[in-house]
């Protein structure tokens, strides 16, 4: 009998190969279902349903079922932060917290007390040797690689846990729990706020946190409208402004382009490429290294949101801990909340929140 891993066992298709996978390989699999989000009245949680598959994939890879509840770690330690940053005017990022804090935080610390010598997951990224320790790199398959959501999660805690199908495409995940006779195998990817599901956002939203109504104003101050709140609204957002045709201007899309938190003003502009949109630089918070802290200017690629292809930008280290990154294309959309994730190549090397941008030369600045 080889070494105990538990296993992470969502009721999806990822964390059930992963079970697989390391069954097949003469681990002591276990399961262990985190149901951490226990507001379920509106229809849009999935856990019980969740909670129902994951039992159905234990039964049929014989493997031992455990159930836990780490929701008050979940509203503590990554609900009162997003809570918190949409007031500010901010847009989060809750899965990246998640993963620190719940998956990769407390989940862990119960897997060890089950007994176990490691953890496992069903994400997409891989945990590689190298001469410094483990390494964090990108999945396989790039289209579901997950390694940005997995940036800020300590470094030992990631070289304690397995991620086994990182090796492998999507659609060959499926194809094995096909073979196995999984029942999931065909079952929808969850894209929903990691444990709250996917519901309508600004509904959501409206659940926590009160309307505070304002101006919406051109980039030149013109009256347009009135916003809810700026909690409601991202850089870039194009839905939901409710701006209708103006006299004297182009019949081109409305975009958010600013947040003015002083006067409570959302400020917006014409046009999907308008140059107000752009950045040329980002300030970014304290960096959190997945290798040696480096102390130099560095070339590297950036991610500045999920699904964005890497962008080849400079690293400026800073002696508070902080960094500047200055991209060598202006980026579209950069928005303070949201993380800036470093590479060089498929290894991640870590990164930090958003906290403030720079314009690109000859534009105002939007941050």
């Amino acid at each position: 009998m080889g070494d105990r891993v538990i296993v992470g066992l969502s009721g999806g298709v990822d964390s059930a190969v992963a079970a697989l996978l390391l069954k097949e390989r003469g681990w002591e699999v276990q399961g262990l279902f985190m149901s951490n989000w226990e507001e379920d009245d509106d229809g849009y949680c999935t856990a019980a349903q969740d909670f129902q598959d994951a039992r159905a994939i234990a039964r049929e890879l014989d493997i031992p079922l455990h159930r836990a509840s780490f929701a008050a770690a979940y509203r503590e330690r990554v609900f009162q932060h997003f809570l918190a940053e949409h007031r500010a005017g901010r847009t989060p990022n809750p899965d990246v917290l998640c993963n620190r804090e719940i998956k990769f935080g407390v989940a862990l610390r119960h897997a060890r007390r089950l007994g176990a010598t490691r953890f496992a997951t069903g994400h997409y990224a891989r945990i590689l040797p190298g001469s410094g320790g483990a390494q964090l790199h990108k999945a396989r398959d790039a289209a579901k690689d997950q390694s940005y959501f997995l940036h800020a999660v300590e470094m030992e805690h990631l070289a304690a846990t397995l991620m086994p199908i990182g090796e492998l495409e999507k659609g060959a995940v499926r194809e094995r729990a096909r073979q196995a006779g999984l029942p999931v195998f065909d079952k929808p990817d969850s894209t929903g706020i990691c444990f709250v599901g996917e519901r309508p956002f600004r509904e959501f939203l409206g659940r926590f946190l009160a309307d505070r109504p304002g101006p919406i104003e051109s980039a030149d101050g013109e009256p347009l409208g009135v916003h809810r709140g700026l909690a409601f609204y991202t850089l870039g957002q194009r839905e939901g402004l409710q701006i209708g045709g103006r006299a004297g201007r182009a019949q081109l899309p409305w975009f958010v382009a600013r947040k003015d938190a002083a006067r409570n003003a959302l400020v917006v502009v014409q046009g999907h490429d308008h140059p107000l949109l752009f950045s040329a630089a980002l300030a970014a918070g304290p960096m959190h290294w997945l290798s040696a802290p480096r102390t130099g200017a560095f070339p590297c690629t950036v991610k500045v949101r999920y699904r964005q292809a890497d962008q080849p930008a400079w690293l400026e280290p800073r002696a508070d801990g902080t960094a500047r990154i200055r991209f060598e294309t202006p980026q579209r959309a950069v928005t303070p909340g949201q993380y800036a994730v470093i590479y060089e190549g498929d290894r991640c090397f870590g990164g930090a929140v958003i906290e403030s941008v720079e314009p690109a030369p000859g534009r105002r600045a939007v941050a």
